[in-house]
């Protein structure tokens, strides 16, 4: 458990990096920055990123870090400058917008350039330099025109990526695929030990990041793992990410500040969120505050096609009324999973919307599951069948403001369920179906060995809301919106033994403009 002093000393160090934020917010002259130590190693070893894409910019990410198992990654405790540039093509040669930024070591060097003016729905390039270091040339795309009705869109969505359990043969895939954008639930990394072979990969892990994170230098180390990865680090290439977190990048099953033995994580989410700013495409407006948390939440629009909420289920959750994990079903009216000014935020946007379809970026299943037929009480508390009165609000405003074709795509579960959303969740049979839900299998976690399906199967027959499941397979979902369908390709891989393993289509799902509840075909 952390400290009072502990809190005091991390909350004054995210203090620094609030007022870091506002400096660079306004221009820091690239004068002002130490030149820092020189070094003639690769400063790029945890790759090149973009992120959070507008209509007119881009969020481009690259954090510097020739040693990334070192203290400060290998750069020393001074501000550096980066150059930054984005072209039309990837040869690099019609430049269109060029900068530079700090890299600062409050946050780990780490760069989060907002590109603004560029052209929308467009493919662009980018490239960062360091001294006489350049990076590998990444590939970004913008968001269609505001008031435009966008043909097509092409995203796909992944979670649970523990490095550990295997590689990540579906970020091969991605990087092959023609996309707007990857949308992350969730379990980006994991918080556990990592053995000294690395778990299922059986290859060396350095010994700094072998430990369970707790303080922020160890999630740095955790993150600079996980950034390694060559498969991650080509889907980053290619991809604009939209990301939002679950559990393990704090603790499992987390809720707020607390979880099953841990009433106190203040001082380990503070590190925890800090670190996991530093490591992904995000804008100013998402770097910690100085009481500890993080603004993540967000909207984008995809013309008059789509429009994405990016929900944060874990920051602003109450404990759970019941226990953590399976138990009674509680209805509590004060327990929340969002927290009441992101309910207010999401009401709004839904309230406000022209989209043909509206998707909810969600980290545990809306949808419910019954876990031991009709003659049982015993709910899942790390869901939204835990807070069902929070759920009942949410219904309300999906139904209250009549949004057009609410699809719910969430992460966490290791499994695949594809299922009708009813307006009453405790009776499917005599309630309309008022939205459908994906919930994606993961990338990686429980690999080869440990499945779901045993478990999980036997509960589907008490379920008619799911029209779906799968609990055997590793993998990643691709969806393809048009104004009269939404496609989804459930994308499965048969092994995360090896990092070649082919990934191909195990099932398809469409649902039809006006008509919410998911068809096999």
């Amino acid at each position: 458990m952390a400290t009072p002093t502990d809190r005091r000393t991390f909350l004054a160090a995210t203090g620094a990096v609030a007022g870091l934020a506002a400096a660079t917010s306004v221009g820091v002259s690239p004068a002002a920055a130490s030149s820092g130590r020189r070094r003639d190693d690769d400063p790029f070893t945890l790759g090149i990123a973009s992120g959070d894409p507008t209509a007119d910019g881009v969020v481009l990410w690259t954090r510097l870090a020739p040693e990334p198992f070192e203290p400060d990654g290998g750069m020393g405790r001074h501000a550096v400058r980066v150059e930054w540039r984005v072209c039309t093509d990837e040869a690099m040669r019609c430049e269109v917008a060029r900068g530079r930024a700090l890299a600062a070591p409050e946050l780990a060097h780490s760069v989060h350039v907002e590109v603004a003016g560029l052209e929308p729905d467009r493919e662009y390039h980018y490239q960062f330099r360091y001294r006489r270091a350049v990076s590998a040339v990444g590939r970004t795309r913008t968001l269609p025109a505001a008031r435009s009705c966008p043909a097509e869109l092409r995203f796909a969505f992944v979670s649970c990526q523990d490095f550990a359990s295997g590689y990540y043969p579906s970020y091969v895939d991605i990087a092959a695929q023609d996309l707007g954008f990857v949308l992350h639930l969730g379990d980006y990394v994991y918080e556990g030990d990592v053995d000294a072979r690395g778990g299922f990969r059986d290859a060396p892990v350095p010994e700094p990041a072998r430990a369970a994170p707790r303080t922020l230098e160890q999630w740095r180390y955790r993150y600079s793992l996980y950034k390694s990865d060559p498969q991650l680090q080509a889907a980053h290439a290619r991809h604009p990410f939209v990301v939002t977190w679950d559990d393990h990048e704090v603790a499992n099953d987390y809720a707020g500040t607390a979880a099953e033995g841990q009433p106190d994580l203040a001082a380990v989410r503070a590190a925890a969120y800090q670190a996991y700013f530093e490591h992904q495409p995000l804008r100013r407006a998402s770097i910690p505050r100085p009481d500890g948390g993080l603004r993540l939440y967000r909207g984008l629009e995809f013309g008059t096609l789509a429009s994405l909420s990016v929900l944060d289920g874990r920051q602003y959750r109450t404990v759970p009324a019941g226990t953590w994990g399976e138990g009674p079903e509680v209805r509590d009216p004060a327990a929340t999973m969002l927290g009441r000014e992101q309910e207010r935020w999401l009401d709004g946007r839904l309230q406000a919307s022209h989209a043909r379809w509206n998707v909810l970026g969600n980290n545990v299943m809306v949808a419910g599951l019954d876990h031991d037929g009709p003659t049982g009480d015993v709910v899942w508390h790390d869901s939204w069948d835990g807070y069902p009165v929070a759920r009942e609000r949410l219904f309300r405003s999906l139904e209250s403001s009549r949004a057009s074709n609410p699809v719910f795509v969430t992460g966490d579960w290791h499994s695949t369920f594809v299922s009708d959303v009813h307006r009453r969740v405790e009776r499917p049979g005599d309630s309309p179906v008022i939205a459908t839900e994906f919930v994606g299998t993961s990338v990686s976690s429980n690999g080869d060995r440990e499945v779901y399906g045993p478990y999980y199967g036997p509960m589907i027959a008490y379920n008619p809301q799911v029209r779906f499941f799968d609990g055997d397979r590793r993998g990643y979902v691709r969806c393809t919106v048009t104004p009269g369908q939404w496609r989804t390709e459930l994308r499965m891989t048969p092994t995360v033994s090896t990092p070649d393993a082919p990934t191909s289509t195990f099932r398809e799902f469409l649902v039809e403009d006006g008509r919410p509840g998911a068809v096999e075909v």
